[in-house]
């Protein structure tokens, strides 16, 4: 009936035929056979609607009475029913010729891509499920550590400081206070900021540099008399920046905590923190003269959830990668330098 198409029609993988206006198969090559399952013979026999999944039908004629009102049918989707009972997902061009009455169509597969949106829909699910719930346990958490955290700084508030001679028990209790004092603003800012539903929404404020540096090193004063580091600090050129208070304070607190785990045995820590304008861009540099990184080795590493670079029991593996994560999400950059037992630097470029 065709016979200039035959030899398109034989080799083409993708599903071709030809259909009259009446709504049966005219013409179907190969591999739509193959792919349906049907002989020819049932192929040409039925309607088309007939192989088209029952929930796609409605749909399907609607788009089917624009082609035989001449307009092309492009980019549209629907299923059919194999002869084995397999569903097949099939993407259609179609061009109707109104003078011969037919509508020439090729068709692609494209069960495997509709299965692997599938999936990714599923795995965004189970994800923003698994999200809820955390953000739900961090709420919970921080809420319910209040309650012992206040206690501590009560029963502090009751000794009598007066009875108490020795100096480094008042010393050692002093700190306790600042440290339980510390960590109750913390949890304060921690369960505010869970109560924003997205992260990106997060209150922007001017952020003081040595504000923030000051209540970390009262936070953990005791962490910081111990290890003897030294700290070099010039906020003189750049003061403050558009930032997150609570984002500002956790970077402190993290980098610092991670100098006096990385410190070199016998070696005076020493840590530099500078911040400047470079290029017009706020950036915070942070330095010590620690253990160092093998950046070769290890650089694509360092920011990554749970990887542990030198054998301390303490180590986590957390602290680097919410370092990363306060500011790439409010639009930063970090960036890290590191030498084996010379130290790392840390700098930071905040989005003005």
């Amino acid at each position: 009936m065709y016979p200039k198409l035959d030899p398109f029609f034989e080799i083409s993988l993708d599903c071709l035929c030809i259909a009259n206006y009446e709504g049966y198969f005219v013409k179907i090559n190969p591999a739509f056979v193959n792919l349906l399952g049907y002989s020819e013979n049932e192929l040409y026999s039925k309607l088309i609607s007939d192989f088209i999944h029952e929930e796609d039908k409605a749909r399907t004629a609607a788009y089917r009475q624009n082609l035989k009102n001449n307009k092309p049918l492009i980019n549209f989707e629907n299923r059919y029913r194999c002869k084995s009972g397999a569903i097949i997902w099939l993407h259609w061009t179609s061009i109707p010729i109104e003078k011969d009455q037919l509508i020439y169509a090729i068709a692609k597969n494209i069960t495997h891509k509709k299965e692997l949106e599938q999936e990714r829909q599923t795995l965004l699910h189970t994800l923003n499920k698994t999200n809820e719930k955390l953000k739900q346990l961090n709420y919970t958490t921080s809420h319910d550590l209040r309650s012992p955290i206040n206690n501590l700084i009560s029963l502090i508030d009751i000794i009598d400081l007066n009875k108490i001679t020795d100096k480094n028990t008042l010393k050692a209790l002093n700190y306790i206070k600042l440290s339980a004092e510390g960590l109750n603003t913390s949890l304060n800012n921690y369960v505010a900021s869970f109560q924003h539903k997205n992260i990106a929404k997060e209150r922007l404020e001017l952020v003081n540099f040595n504000a923030s540096f000051q209540k970390t090193h009262s936070l953990i004063s005791a962490l910081i008399d111990k290890s003897g580091a030294k700290f070099y600090i010039n906020f003189s050129n750049l003061d403050s920046v558009l930032f997150n208070k609570s984002y500002m304070e956790s970077i402190f607190l993290n980098l610092i905590t991670n100098s006096i785990k990385y410190a070199q045995p016998n070696v005076p820590l020493v840590v530099s923190i500078k911040t400047f304008k470079k290029t017009n861009v706020s950036t915070f540099q942070y330095t010590d003269n620690g253990l160092g990184f093998d950046m070769d080795k290890i650089g694509h590493l360092i920011f990554k959830l749970n990887t542990g670079f030198h054998n301390n029991p303490d180590s986590k593996g957390v602290g680097l990668y919410l370092v990363y994560n306060h500011v790439t999400s409010l639009g930063g950059h970090i960036s890290v330098k590191s030498k084996v037992n010379e130290g790392t630097t840390f700098t930071i470029s905040f989005q003005d």
